[in-house]
């Protein structure tokens, strides 16, 4: 765990500053920040948009009687696209933009699934309750 936290906080940050520094040395501070400012506002729209609408597939599946579990995994990856894409950067607006797509996330699903299976065929998942 340790080391998915020092990724996300000092590693990840150096390589977004320093691919920042490499894209101004190449286009201009000026459109460099643009890009920045206009891909966190832009995907923020996005986030918000796809997000109320899942919303709203949620609360219709709840109506009908039907488990929203995909819908919820949705949103949930919609939540991580929308902090992703206010996190100056061009890899985590890259990431961020790539969850917003519905193809990306159905795919992603499709992963967990088979993962959550095969660690339970395996036996390896725990589950822990609180005393």
């Amino acid at each position: 765990m340790f080391s998915y936290l020092l990724v996300a906080f000092i590693v990840m940050p150096l390589i977004e500053l320093w691919l920042l520094l490499q894209v101004g040395a190449h286009v201009g501070w000026k459109s460099t920040l643009a890009l920045v400012i206009v891909t966190g506002v832009t995907g923020a729209w996005l986030a918000r948009a796809q997000g109320a609408q899942v919303m709203r597939e949620i609360q219709r599946d709840m109506a009908n009687g039907v488990m929203p579990a995909p819908r919820l995994i949705d949103g949930a990856m919609i939540l991580v696209a929308g902090v992703l894409l206010i996190t100056p950067g061009l890899i985590t607006d890259t990431l961020g933009f790539l969850l917003l797509l519905p193809p990306v996330r159905s795919q992603i699903r499709v992963w967990m699934r088979r993962k959550l299976e095969r660690k339970l065929r395996e036996g390896t998942v725990t589950f822990r309750t609180r005393d």
